[in-house]
């Protein structure tokens, strides 16, 4: 199993192929498509992440040790974000997913070229991840 880290430079050199920020958006969308579809019981009002101009579900399963992530939205390029953010996160331990730094969206650029909503949907999605990380711990140490 690669660490959070590793996922996060196999990413970054993803994107570095791509000097056109058009393709990297493109690349984005191919992420979103290829993602499984969420199973319809987890879009619930409880797995909406506030804070998205979009509507974006996460499901998060506590597995053996380790968080397992599904998500969907109704938005092309922020179901790519999200699907990055998953293949990154997804699979790990809640002491990993909270000790990590996510560093790969200021390195691939995608803060600044992103609009301000999509910009505070990124930084909503990131903390639910974290949030999940906390209540898994948390449940983990009773």
């Amino acid at each position: 199993m690669k660490t959070i880290n590793e996922l996060q430079d196999e990413v970054i050199e993803e994107f570095s192929d791509f000097d056109d920020w058009m393709d990297k958006y493109q690349l984005l969308i191919d992420l979103g498509s290829e993602q499984a579809p969420l199973d319809p019981k987890y879009k619930t009002e409880q797995n909406l992440i506030d804070g998205c101009q979009s509507r974006v579900w996460l499901q998060a399963d506590f597995i053996d040790g380790n968080i397992v992530f599904q998500a969907e939205s109704d938005a092309l390029i922020v179901k790519g974000i999200i699907a990055l953010l998953i293949k990154i996160v997804s699979g790990h331990t809640p002491d990993e997913i909270l000790d990590s730094d996510l560093y790969f969206i200021e390195k691939i650029g995608l803060k600044e070229h992103l609009s301000p909503t999509r910009s505070n949907g990124l930084l909503a999605m990131v903390k639910q991840i974290r949030m999940y990380a906390l209540a898994f711990k948390a449940k983990q140490e009773q």
